[in-house]
């Protein structure tokens, strides 16, 4: 599996999370599938981005390439993301970029003009067959920056020319740099073959990016490239896409330290990876009131670990969740499915601790989520720890946040009596504890106030 990666230029933000985080699950899937998996995932380390921004701060494009991919790594590695097999760059592979032009050439799918190299698109009959374009369709309505040097507009570079004071490698077409396109055709085949079962990368790339990418490898190794394309959806801030320009933009660093990271993550996982996803204060706000149950009903499961006796309606749901999430993760990686099955089993485990009581079967709950999950790369705290951390985080010296989640109860069955004093009194003593409660459609969520 190969996945386009970050230009590495500015801090990764949240589609950059998003996209990782998605890819990240398909791999982990696979191997817990029983499959031998290998996932290469590159930096683009030498962009015109990359250039500019290098000017901006007065240090080499190096330097930047170095300081934001260290930074993209920790970043990804917060929210749980694992580091991929191989993380090819750019600037390592210009020797076989520069083979594999030459082969283009040579098969008559690319020209030189001056000191570059373009790829002749009318050449290519298939071209299309991804983002489902015609030629003159691409054209209609497209304003498209007419290049002297192009024998077609349409035609994209391979090799580029350098400007004064760019980076620049030596080639057999004059000092100049690879064009966007070319780098990855080259990274996938050099560590996965000419061809391979799946390619990745945001919805945002399918034209022209992996339009580019199919012409140009399958034009020169005369076989079909990828055999799967899978693309994530984009993130939108409150239904709007997300732009600097917008004033809606978070890095991922200023996100994790608004949210925890595993809702993040949630967040993420509660949507299928085509999809957009809208990201919000509400939505956030829902993820970590979700996470908080989850770990809530966990923590009662982990409480039963010496106890005897089974209840075969849990143990039924157990089966049932573990079927269906093989079937949904079989589905094109549903993971949005999942989550949702997560929650039936989290009610059940709750149903029977209440009804039934402490059994070994509410154990085996546990152990399956946590197995599962782990594929899902969520719920890996223990429980009790998890808890802690959130009691202290949300500054409570004196009250558990089991005993909220009981007065909550009381409250909600003391309103169904229309027992109001009760109620209140409930929500007062919340208060008096730093307790903010907040009554929505699906149930009570609580916050901890802010000192």
């Amino acid at each position: 599996m190969y996945v386009c990666g970050p230009t590495v230029y500015d801090s990764a933000h949240l589609g950059h999370a998003r996209s990782a985080v998605s890819f990240d699950v398909i791999q982990r899937f696979l191997r817990y599938a029983g499959y031998d998996v290998l996932f290469a995932r590159n930096y683009t380390d030498i962009d015109d981005k990359i250039i500019n921004r290098s000017r901006e701060e007065g240090i080499s494009c190096d330097e930047i390439s170095e300081k934001y991919i260290k930074e993209y790594r920790e970043d990804m590695a917060s929210i749980g993301v694992e580091t991929p097999d191989v993380e090819p760059r750019v600037t390592e592979h210009l020797e076989q970029i520069i083979a594999l032009i030459e082969k283009i050439m040579e098969k008559g799918f690319a020209y030189r003009s001056g000191n570059n190299v373009f790829f002749s698109v009318r050449k290519f009959p298939d071209y299309g067959k991804l983002s489902g374009r015609s030629l003159d369709h691409m054209l209609e309505g497209v304003r498209i920056d007419v290049n002297e040097e192009k024998e077609d507009p349409l035609d994209f570079a391979l090799w580029k020319e350098s400007k004064p004071g760019e980076p620049a490698w030596k080639s057999p077409w004059g000092d100049g740099r690879p064009g966007w396109h070319i780098e990855c055709s080259v990274m996938s085949m050099e560590y996965l073959g000419t061809n391979f079962e799946i390619h990745g990368g945001g919805k945002d790339l399918i034209f022209p990016h992996h339009e580019n990418e199919i012409a140009q490898s399958e034009a020169a190794s005369g076989e079909p490239f990828a055999k799967y394309w899978l693309h994530n959806g984009l993130i939108r801030i409150n239904k709007e896409k997300m732009s600097k320009s917008l004033g809606n933009f978070f890095t991922l660093s200023e996100a994790t330290k608004k949210w925890s990271p595993e809702a993040i993550r949630l967040f993420f996982l509660s949507h299928h990876y085509q999809n957009p996803a809208d990201f919000s204060e509400k939505s956030m706000h829902d993820s970590e009131a979700a996470l908080e149950r989850i770990y809530l009903t966990l923590l009662r499961a982990a409480d039963a670990r010496e106890a005897k006796g089974s209840d075969p309606a849990l143990e039924g749901s157990i089966r049932k969740f573990e079927e269906d999430f093989h079937s949904s993760m079989s589905d094109n990686f549903n993971t949005a499915d999942v989550v949702g099955n997560l929650f039936d089993l989290i009610r059940s485990i709750n149903r029977s601790l209440d009804s039934v009581g402490k059994t070994q079967s509410a154990t085996l709950a546990l152990e399956k989520i946590k197995e599962i999950c782990g594929v899902l790369g969520v719920l890996s705290e223990e429980p009790a720890e998890y808890m802690e951390k959130r009691k202290s985080a949300a500054n409570l010296s004196d009250i558990d946040p089991l005993e909220i989640e009981k007065l909550i109860e009381e409250r909600n069955s003391a309103r169904k009596d229309k027992n109001w004093k009760k109620a209140d009194e409930i929500r007062d003593y919340l208060s008096s504890k730093g307790i903010v409660l907040e009554d929505r459609p699906g149930g009570t969520d609580w916050k901890a106030q802010r000192t």
